[in-house]
């Protein structure tokens, strides 16, 4: 998908149908990606949680083991069921999921004191960046905590990857609905094969290591 590139087919890819794409996806590495959970063990996220493009929904199953309030919003039906399936099979009350575009949420408003984003922001099309972060400071209650994971630019050769951001992309873009109080390198962990992650350092578990930014920031 090129920087200005249309939706995926999330639906197909999450099925392991799409063209392109086989197997699991790459991002659901059975737990938060280790940048959120750090934030979560240093106590930052308050409930209710509002996890944006929850995929296969580890951030909220996790949350929603530690007691928090958990509401997990993807376009991808495939993905939802999975989630709603684990959270039933775990027993987890505090955990609910919905299919949903983001983009154009509504029903919330003023609800979650933290919404966080794993990999959701570099997975949209440019031209919903701007509907997206209204949706989401709707959603929000005062003084709420928003949390971006983003793919770096540069993380991909030129032509292939979703929509990565630069620093000042991101916190620029943001700045409009959110008070930025940081903007820091981080790192997208994913399960890639010998080839396809020959371009990236890998951590202690064998996960590739994607350049990426860790955006924190705040309802004003």
């Amino acid at each position: 998908m090129t920087e200005d590139g249309p939706l995926l087919p999330w639906d197909d890819i999450y099925r392991g149908t799409a063209e392109g794409f086989s197997g699991p996806v790459p991002w659901n590495i059975g737990e938060p990606q280790p940048e959120i959970a750090r934030l979560i063990t240093a106590g930052r996220f308050r409930s209710d949680v509002l996890d944006a493009g929850c995929g296969y929904a580890e951030t909220s199953l996790s949350l929603a083991v530690q007691g928090y309030t958990v509401v997990g919003l993807d376009l991808s039906p495939t993905a939802i069921a999975a989630a709603q399936a684990a959270a039933t099979s775990r027993g987890l009350t505090t955990a609910s999921f919905r299919v949903a575009d983001i983009c154009s949420l509504t029903g919330f408003d003023g609800r979650f004191a933290t919404i966080v984003d794993s990999t959701l922001f570099h997975s949209l099309p440019v031209d919903r960046r701007r509907d997206y972060l209204r949706a989401v400071a709707r959603a929000a209650a005062p003084g709420a905590s928003f949390y971006i994971l983003a793919f770096a630019k540069g993380a991909f050769p030129d032509g292939q990857g979703p929509n990565p951001v630069t620093d000042e992309e991101l916190r620029e873009t943001v700045a409009e609905f959110w008070v930025v109080d940081d903007v820091r390198p981080a790192f997208v962990h994913a399960l890639l094969g010998e080839q396809d992650g020959a371009n990236w350092e890998r951590d202690d578990k064998g996960r590739s290591m994607l350049p990426a930014w860790l955006l924190s920031a705040h309802l004003g």
